[in-house]
């Protein structure tokens, strides 16, 4: 019994792992423009939303994109009934395939995300706690500084104005990066050796028993 258990827990470890591969694949196929057709698209219509976001409410935008895609269905549906009545076919209702296809999510497929969704879940639970509760001295200081920097930056965006700014770096940084990352990895090392060096010299003016915190 146990057995099974253990090989059933790593079928669905595996499962998960392989789903967690596929799906970061497909954004990464995404984010370097790999098909420059689907990375436009998903490109201007996310940036279209938060557009649209920025100037109309949530019930607005959604009413809108509602509005235009039953415009569109509508439309092609009286264009095709038109035809097939000219025509005298029986072709059918036009988004007949779109309607016979299963389109309902299985229970092992709502698991497996749910699970998957948990597992980070628990992460970020677990990192909160660490920082918040200072566990580690030297990352819960590194936590306050980068608040202390987000309060000067959620003084000059709002919120969806940096949802706007992180969509643009999201699909433009990899691809620049991807060109150019000799320099930039060069430059990136030299911070961060600077970073490492100025936390290293901060970490040994403090107390003792901080650093015995630190080492453990």
């Amino acid at each position: 019994m146990s057995e099974s258990t253990t090989h059933s827990a790593q079928v669905s470890s595996s499962l998960n792992a392989s789903s967690t591969k596929e799906s970061t694949y497909s954004v990464m196929e995404l984010v370097y423009w790999r098909d420059p057709k689907k990375s436009a698209v998903a490109f201007g219509m996310s940036l279209l939303v938060l557009l649209s976001l920025a100037t109309f409410s949530v019930i607005s935008v959604v009413s809108y994109l509602l509005l235009a895609l039953l415009c569109v269905t509508i439309t092609f549906r009286i264009y095709k009934s038109v035809l097939q009545a000219v025509q005298k076919s029986e072709e059918g209702h036009p988004f007949k395939a779109l309607m016979e296809k299963d389109l309902s999510v299985k229970p092992e497929t709502f698991r497996k995300y749910v699970e998957v969704g948990l597992s980070y879940v628990n992460h970020v639970i677990k990192q909160a706690r660490h920082l918040l509760l200072v566990e580690d001295l030297i990352d819960s200081l590194k936590l306050a500084g980068f608040m202390w920097l987000m309060t000067y930056v959620g003084a000059v965006f709002n919120g969806i104005t940096i949802l706007i700014l992180a969509d643009i770096i999201f699909f433009s940084t990899p691809l620049v990066y991807e060109k150019n990352k000799a320099q930039i990895d060069k430059y990136v090392d030299l911070i961060r050796t600077r970073v490492e060096v100025t936390l290293a010299t901060l970490q040994d003016k403090l107390p003792g028993a901080l650093r015995r915190t630190k080492a453990e």
